[in-house]
């Protein structure tokens, strides 16, 4: 169990504080929803933890193979829908990874990616398609 602490700091703006490494995190309303959009908004955080569960589990199957992913990047792009309600309608994923690899270890790691705890949390409403693409 991890607790995690939140105060509204008013102007639709909180604070949350990690409760094991004490690390704050500051969301801000976005623009067009009343908000100043000077950080990251609680939605933009579930991006961002969709992205970043994805490498991390990717990390770790790298990490028991003895294989480098340092420069994998991976792209979320947020696309919010008001119909029946405003929520998350779409996060296309792409996985850009550092080199090219063997069929065995493409399969590996769009496994872990697909398979994150995050991506497999997310409501099946929410359009998740995953895109890898592996230099030449």
């Amino acid at each position: 169990m991890v607790q995690i602490d939140i105060v509204y700091q008013g102007h639709l703006r909180t604070q949350a504080t990690h409760g094991p490494s004490k690390t704050i995190v500051v969301t801000d309303a976005p623009v067009d929803n009343h908000g100043r959009g000077e950080s990251f908004s609680p939605t933009d955080l579930v991006a961002t933890a969709l992205g970043s569960c994805m490498l991390t589990i990717m990390g770790i199957v790298a990490e028991r193979r003895g294989l480098d992913l340092s420069g994998t990047r991976v792209v979320v792009e947020k696309h919010m829908v008001t119909d029946p309600v405003r929520r998350i309608g779409r996060l296309p994923v792409t996985i850009t990874l550092n080199r090219d690899f063997g069929a065995e270890e493409r399969k590996l790691f769009e496994t872990a990616a697909l398979t994150c705890p995050v991506h497999k949390s997310l409501h099946p409403d929410i359009d998740k398609p995953v895109r890898f693409v592996y230099p030449s």
